[in-house]
């Protein structure tokens, strides 16, 4: 089959320092949530931004039944059904009778070392109907488990990483450590490495942040799911290379730039080309309730979620700083014309659908997908090929004997794929968020078909509603 390629100018990505470096400390898996459910809710019709966690649980007074079943349906006692998914390890959210209720679920922090994760009970979260006017608040708290997916019960307690407040992150100085570019070039020849100078003007921490921080990892990332015979065939169809590309602070906000730069570019789509709006990752960070600010997100509730419920406002209206002076304070002009989305899903429908021809078929039919990968250190010195995890580490930089290093879920945006001529090695097209710089231009290519680093495990996809 001939290449195929359609050039489409994609909104440069402001340079971010950091990457997401943490989300709640909640860990839960679908076994977990998986089962009956008792929403508790308080009465509807509050206010639009209504700070549910700041609500008394006590006077959440109307009661509904949930029952989540296998692989995403829910039924309530009514025998009413809709869908519901997971979200990474951090909560759930679900849709039926026109209403949706996300939360994210529970965790307490005996003490300063340890964070325990409490999956059958939320934290307070947000409801409201679809056409997203009539919101209320709610707690769940889980009831019954499918009798085949008992298991004894165990308490999840993880450690949280502390040594990264050790000096030796926070203020000494990363370095290029010559060797380790040297063991990667030498182990491999699918890609290259090279010393990046302007990162040793950061510290050690800030460059765990930038590949995804001390805590933002997700324990257990789904696998890809099983490709059907009908996707297969569809995915056949498909051109061998395309590119939706025109190659013409210190905050933890890849989740912001990434969601951002989904919807950029899918407006652009939609529109011809004719409007081109370059949205603000300072207005997510600062007043999206769905994240933690610089600490850290997911794209599923900020280029999903946030999108619909609350939309997107232009670049110009809240410009990227990179800090947050006040994180009680949104300092968007509330003035500011807001852009939405909708029909937000995880590719595939829901967590742990995804698969790698139903990511090309979204991909080629409606634009460029935001996605998170594990981020390993050897990304950090990426100049040019197809990427592969080499298992080299940095011992240098990042000590194993102080462990601070661990998979970490880092946000990019997935704009074209293509098959190496010389290697016949397939690859994915990836946008960074650490400038025109570093890598090819700003962009990487890494292995495809094997769910490389994560990437072919959680990719999101959204439809912007156009506004002039």
């Amino acid at each position: 089959m001939e290449n195929f390629k359609i050039l489409m100018p994609l909104a440069f990505l402001l340079v971010g320092i950091h990457s997401a470096m943490a989300d709640t400390p909640c860990n839960c898996t679908y076994d977990d949530i998986i089962g009956t459910w008792k929403f508790f809710e308080s009465k509807r019709g509050l206010v639009h931004r209504v700070n549910c966690s700041a609500m008394d649980t006590d006077t959440f007074r109307h009661i509904s039944i949930f029952q989540l079943l296998f692989p995403n349906t829910v039924i309530d006692s009514y025998g009413n059904r809709g869908t519901w998914t997971l979200i990474y390890n951090q909560g759930f959210e679900i849709m039926i009778n026109n209403r949706k209720y996300f939360a994210f679920s529970k965790w307490i922090e005996p003490d300063p070392h340890h964070v325990t994760s409490v999956c059958e009970q939320t934290v307070p979260g947000w409801s409201h109907d679809k056409y997203v006017r009539d919101w209320s608040c709610f707690v769940g708290h889980k009831i019954k488990t499918p009798l085949s997916r008992i298991k004894p019960a165990e308490t999840k307690t993880y450690n949280i990483m502390t040594n990264y407040k050790n000096a030796f992150y926070s203020e000494y100085r990363f370095l290029n450590n010559m060797k380790f570019i040297d063991k990667i070039n030498k182990a491999q020849t699918n890609w290259y490495a090279v010393a990046y100078p302007e990162f040793e003007d950061l510290s050690r921490l800030e460059m765990l942040r930038k590949l995804g921080g001390i805590k933002s990892k997700i324990m257990n990332r789904p696998k890809p799911a099983r490709i059907t015979e009908h996707v297969q065939n569809l995915a056949n169809e498909l051109p061998d290379q395309f590119d939706w590309r025109n190659v013409s602070g210190s905050c933890g906000s890849c989740y912001a730039f990434a969601s951002a730069a989904m919807h950029e570019a899918r407006y652009r789509i939609l529109t011809d080309n004719q409007h081109q709006p370059v949205f603000s990752p300072q207005d997510i960070i600062e007043c999206s309730q769905y994240s933690q600010g610089c600490d850290g997100g997911f794209p599923y509730l900020i280029g999903g979620k946030y999108a619909e419920d609350f939309g997107f406002v232009t670049e110009q209206c809240n410009p990227y700083s990179g800090i947050i002076k006040d994180e009680a304070i949104c300092t968007t002009d509330p003035q500011c014309k807001r852009h939405y989305a909708t029909d937000y899903q995880y590719v595939g429908g829901f967590y742990g659908a995804t698969n790698e021809p139903l990511m090309r078929l979204a991909l080629v039919n409606s634009g460029p997908l935001a996605v998170g990968i594990e981020a390993f250190d050897d990304l950090i010195h990426y100049r040019g090929g197809i990427y592969h995890h080499t298992k080299i580490h940095d011992d240098s930089n990042f000590p194993t004997k102080w462990n601070p290093f661990e998979l970490t879920n880092h946000a990019v945006l997935i704009v074209g794929y293509g098959v190496d001529k010389k290697s016949n090695i397939p690859y994915w097209i990836v946008k960074n968020s650490w400038g025109t710089n570093w890598g090819e231009h700003g962009y990487f290519r890494i292995k495809r078909g094997i769910d490389e680093c994560g990437i072919e495990s959680l990719a999101v996809q959204a439809t912007p509603i156009p506004t002039f």
